[in-house]
């Protein structure tokens, strides 16, 4: 249902909150993006199956990762696609499941990262870019960055960028509005790299880059997202027009 997309900062902070990174609960990052949590109203099953799960203790099979990837807004998660991602694309990357038989939440964020970057660049440039902050897949601690705090990240300038007011260019001369994006998601990124500890300067500046295209893809995906919205229109418009008289 549509009443329940979720933004990526809410799924960011809702992988938090189910990895018990952070203290808030699924229920109050839920009610935080909608006002309520009430399965009763309709809410899509994968998020009654969030509720209920163990904190610390969540793990995902590839369907239900993707039935949670497509309550993202801006999204398209098929399941096919996914498969064949795990399988071959970005094996190296995502791995084995980790939870038992099911991915770990960590691995989930991975899928939507991948799922971000897949609207822009194709998979070895996405392998390369991804390899630059993430190394041993099955060991968190040589990471740079971990790949829930990566989406969060990112998630929240693009956040930013739809949910909030930002300055615009409006008089001749000033910097053109696609400038003024792009300018202020370096900004934003580059004031997310205080919060890394014992990070090197090298390290910071790749993560810099690698927060720069992961918001920019996501950017380029709303666009495509809100002109497939427009064709949706216009060709309902067309038929509307050509339906004979009664």
């Amino acid at each position: 249902m549509e009443t329940y997309k979720l933004t990526r900062k809410n799924m960011a902070d809702l992988l938090m909150a189910l990895s018990g990174q952070i203290s808030l609960s699924p229920q109050e990052i839920l009610m935080e993006a909608w006002g309520t949590c009430d399965p009763s109203q309709g809410m899509p099953s994968i998020l009654v199956k969030v509720l209920d799960s163990p904190i610390g203790n969540t793990g995902f099979s590839l369907n239900e990762i993707v039935s949670l990837g497509n309550q993202i807004e801006f999204t398209n998660f098929p399941q096919s696609t996914v498969q064949n991602w795990v399988k071959r694309d970005v094996r190296a990357l995502i791995g084995s499941p980790l939870h038992g038989k099911k991915y770990t939440t960590t691995q989930a964020a991975m899928l939507f990262i991948v799922e971000d970057l897949k609207g822009s660049l194709d998979f070895e440039s996405i392998r390369g870019v991804l390899t630059l902050v993430f190394n041993n897949i099955e060991d968190r601690h040589d990471d740079i960055i971990n790949p829930i705090e990566l989406y969060s990240a990112y998630a929240s300038v693009f956040d930013r960028i739809h949910h909030h007011a930002l300055p615009t260019a409006t008089t001749a001369g000033d910097t053109s509005v696609n400038e003024a994006i792009d300018q202020f998601i370096q900004e934003e990124c580059r004031s997310l790299l205080p919060a890394l500890q014992d990070v090197t300067e090298e390290d910071l500046t790749v993560v810099w880059h690698v927060l720069i295209v992961a918001a920019m893809t996501v950017q380029s995906a709303y666009y495509q997202a809100t002109a497939k919205n427009y064709v949706k229109t216009a060709l309902d418009l067309r038929r509307t027009v050509d339906l004979p008289d009664q």
